[in-house]
């Protein structure tokens, strides 16, 4: 391992523990009404009684058993781990207690601060977290009980949003699984029935709850113990036909990402579509995206293990790429998104966008050698490091605007701010093979 690469794995496993996952332990940890805090703002109020989201909650679950299961490999001496066990299982716990529908199936988009249903609709982007955080959990520990629930709400995504008659998956449902009129995952998005982001976080859920199959093949048993007591291991023995459905839709999902999603002209992923696949919101460009987009296909075709689909797909991971430097700025930095019909562009250096940037460079130096990828995530590191990392209260900023003021306006802490971008930026650094 060359000087630089020590650094960077040294300096990013540094901001993990300490900034990242060590602000959300002493500062959003619910003991009066359960798991999590909803919020904490810009400015660092915490918001007690603010709504909690499925996506939060999935995130906090994902980053922390992620971070228990590789720094018990790469760094078992980490003092931090029994905390980082801790905090994933008790979200777990609540989302399971909180956030399943037990009467309909599927997860709720938000519960109240008390932890009672409240908006009911079943958005699939939150349910594709829940298992992507289930299926982390089950990786890390051989927990049965979240493999399960993993399962289920795989079952209910192929129920009721894959489409048979276009292909793909729609955005949103009622509560009872209807339809639903207004689909938008957000206020800022526009209100079509499929979008990349979607499609983007199913393939990612897929991905590993496929690998966590593969894994779990491999050892044939976990620890998950059923009742209290009890002190034999529990085999895990999923159906052969449900592993095989699930590498169908994973296969499936890529080819949508090549043939559809992808735009063939601009290299860019398109944002959103009709029912038939029709592009529609205009011309969008979304550089985060791209760039994150570019290694998390490669991921799926990776875990997948297939020669064919990795021939086809790694001059598409590398063009997407390729697409996304119209983002970057001379300091490594990475701007948001832009509107080519409107002309409008945001130019706002969100922390995301920065967390995906970094990753996605280091994704095309390790797989294809480019040294000038491996620069590009570097200097985005180094604009990580000086001017969103909060060295005083911990965390990341949300933004820094284009003339570089601090945006304090939005979350340090909440529905869409996680522990999630900036701790996988991390945790990819320190489990990969630089």
């Amino acid at each position: 391992m060359n000087d630089t690469i020590r650094t960077l794995k040294s300096e990013v496993q540094d901001v993990l523990e300490n900034n990242i996952l060590n602000f959300w332990l002493n500062n959003m940890v619910d003991k009066e009404n359960g798991g999590f805090y909803g919020r904490i703002d810009g400015h660092g109020l915490l918001h007690a009684e603010a709504e909690k989201g499925a996506i939060l909650n999935a995130r906090i679950l994902w980053a922390f058993s992620a971070a228990y299961r590789v720094l018990s490999k790469i760094s078992p001496s980490s003092p931090n781990l029994n905390d980082y066990l801790w905090a994933a299982t008790r979200a777990k716990n609540y989302i399971l207690e909180h956030f399943i529908d037990k009467e309909y199936g599927g997860v709720f988009w938000s519960v109240d601060f008390k932890g009672n249903p409240l908006d009911t609709k079943k958005q699939f982007y939150a349910i594709g977290f829940v298992i992507y955080g289930l299926s982390e959990y089950a990786r890390a520990t051989g927990d049965r009980e979240a493999l399960d629930y993993a399962l289920e709400l795989y079952e209910c995504i192929e129920d009721y949003s894959l489409d048979h008659t276009y292909n793909g998956y729609i955005e949103a449902c009622t509560r009872e699984w209807k339809k639903i009129e207004d689909m938008r995952l957000s206020e800022l998005d526009a209100n079509y029935p499929k979008s990349q982001n979607t499609h983007l976080h199913i393939i990612e859920p897929y991905t590993n709850l496929y690998r966590c199959l593969k894994e779990f093949n491999v050892a044939n048993s976990c620890n998950y113990v059923p009742v209290i007591g009890s002190v034999l291991p529990v085999e895990i023995v999923v159906p052969t036909d449900m592993f095989f459905r699930i590498e169908s839709s994973l296969r499936n999902l890529i080819d949508i990402f090549t043939d559809r999603i992808l735009n063939p002209e601009t290299h860019h992923l398109d944002l959103f579509f009709e029912m038939d696949w029709k592009r529609g919101a205009g011309r969008l460009e979304s550089y985060g995206h791209d760039i994150e987009c570019s290694w998390l296909m490669h991921e799926a075709a990776l875990v997948l293990d297939d020669k064919k689909v990795l021939k086809k797909m790694e001059p598409i991971v590398q063009s997407v790429a390729k697409a996304s430097e119209k983002g970057l700025n001379a300091d490594g930095s990475m701007i948001h998104e832009a509107n080519l019909d409107t002309g409008y562009t945001d130019t706002d250096l969100h922390w995301w966008v920065q967390a995906e940037n970094v990753v996605g460079w280091i994704n095309i130096y390790q797989h294809f050698g480019d040294k000038q990828a491996l620069q590009k995530a570097l200097n985005c590191w180094q604009y990580i490091k000086d001017k969103l990392i909060d060295k005083t209260e911990g965390e990341w900023y949300w933004s820094r605007h284009k003339d570089g003021s601090l945006n304090l306006e939005d979350d340090k802490a909440g529905f869409w701010k996680c522990p999630y971008h900036n701790s996988r930026m991390c945790l990819e650094i320190l489990e990969r093979t630089l």
